[in-house]
């Protein structure tokens, strides 16, 4: 089996669980799901790339087009012809012969954006639970399935009222890369760009591979994004489309999230829909991971809603509201007037980077820590607050997108102190340090050498 694989990178720790599952003497049905362009699909041409197997990509078309697709790869497996002319309605019937001519050969089977298959008929799902416990279970098949539909498949396949549940064998959800692997796409970037790129796009493989870091940051705004025709022009309202009959009641929500409008009270006056509707719309987007709902350390109300991926952020901050002179190429007078935001818009994207790297552990701290989230009350505001419960220690970090001199940050961090006293925590028994990461820190040594946590681009 020969399959044309794009470029490729990193995905170390996912190939290496799929080829320990299929080392093992036994069926395996692999439940392997992420959000759209994460690169799910290369990952599992990547993976069957030495192995006997095919892949098969389902439509929402019709289940007659759907077995028709599958019946002709069955005949390429098997090499039997008669795959072609058999007479079957049902995947069972079809899985039916499969198993059959199998036997005890071992194989892999992909089937990709099984929730296309749920939106045509919900009971896929118990059919595919019949071929499992009455077929595939005596095979030495290795089934993938495998989905973009968050949502669907946490529920129809993951979920504990699922037909499926208890079946799979192994589950892993796909990730964005890491900031790290920035330099794996970019050869002449250097951290800064890296950085911008990434607040950006995130770690979408697909997006990164869209972007030419033989242009400046700026022109890959101009050139990729911002010119009409281009792929990453247009895209969140194709993804939009594709998950929603009717996304204009979400895509309104995401604007006015992107301006900063982020309470549920907030998003009702701006968009104007009424709060007991507006929260089963929020439901949606968080239950589909568009958006995602934050609390502040130590709160259980009271929290914010914020879109959870960077290009959606940015393209709603920037290419959405601008629209109308985009379409008329109005692309050098949009980026003029957008570029005056774009540092704050950095800023912001820093300290989920920060945040990011600190939950990966990719900035080391000076204890294992039980929480890590952003602390405001009020008119008070920390960018990160990072707590063990058990041992009652605590740091607390401000993120500046600026270089800084030895003075500067040394201010930060005495306004880092004052307000750390507004934080309710432990207040008489933790042990607080104190913490600041920038763009560009000088005399950063003798910072942590006082005792302070301090990081710039170069240490990431």
């Amino acid at each position: 089996m020969i399959l044309m694989v794009q470029q490729f990178i990193d995905r170390e720790s996912e190939l290496d669980f799929l080829n320990r599952k299929y080392a093992e003497n036994s069926p395996q049905m692999i439940v392997l799901y992420g959000k759209r362009r994460i690169g799910k699909t290369e990952l599992t041409k990547k993976f069957m790339q030495d192995k006997e197997g095919v892949y098969i990509l389902c439509t929402n078309d019709s289940m007659k087009e759907n077995i028709e697709e599958m019946k002709g790869k069955f005949r390429k497996l098997t090499g039997k012809e008669y795959f072609s002319d058999i007479d079957v309605s049902s995947f069972y019937d079809l899985f039916k012969y499969l198993s059959q001519e199998m036997g005890d050969k071992k194989a892999v089977i992909t089937i990709d954006e099984f929730p296309y298959l749920i939106e045509l008929n919900r009971g896929v799902v118990s059919v595919f639970q019949k071929i499992w416990d009455e077929l595939l279970v005596n095979n030495n098949i290795f089934l993938i399935i495998c989905g973009s539909s968050m949502g669907m498949m946490e529920t129809e396949v993951l979920g504990h009222k699922s037909p499926l549940y208890g079946r799979r064998t192994g589950e892993w959800n796909v990730k964005p890369l890491m900031f790290k692997h920035m330099k794996l796409f970019f050869d002449n970037y250097d951290t800064a760009d890296m950085f911008r790129i990434w607040a950006i796009c995130g770690g979408v493989p697909y997006y990164l591979q869209k972007l030419d870091d033989s242009l400046t940051v700026d022109e890959n705004i101009k050139q990729m994004i911002l010119r009409k025709g281009e792929i990453l022009y247009n895209e969140p309202r194709v993804l939009l489309r594709e998950e929603f009959r009717e996304p204009k009641v979400y895509t309104l929500i995401l604007k006015y999230l992107s301006l900063g409008y982020n309470t549920q009270g907030e998003i009702s006056s701006a968009t104007g829909v009424e709060k007991g509707n507006l929260s089963k719309y929020l439901s949606v987007l968080e239950n589909l991971h568009f958006i995602e709902h934050i609390l502040p350390l130590g709160k259980r109300k009271r929290g914010i809603y914020e879109m959870n991926d960077q290009f959606f952020r940015f393209w709603f901050r920037f290419v959405y509201p601008n629209m109308s002179d985009l379409e008329i190429g109005l692309v050098d007078e949009v980026f003029l007037q957008i570029s005056a935001q774009l540092n704050p818009y950095y800023g912001k994207e820093f300290e989920r980077l920060v945040i990011e790297q600190i939950r990966l552990k990719e900035i080391p701290l000076p204890f294992s820590f039980t929480e890590v989230r952003r602390w405001w009350h009020k008119e008070q505001e920390i960018d990160i607050v990072a707590v063990n419960q058990d041992t009652k220690e605590i740091l607390f970090v401000e993120c500046k997108w600026k270089d800084l001199d030895e003075r500067d940050a040394g201010r930060v961090l005495a306004k880092l102190e004052k307000k750390s006293d507004y934080v309710q925590w432990n207040n008489d028994s933790r042990k607080g340090y104190y913490g600041l990461v920038a763009k560009k820190i000088e005399g950063k040594e003798h910072l942590r050498e006082n005792g302070y946590m301090v990081f710039d681009l170069d240490d990431m």
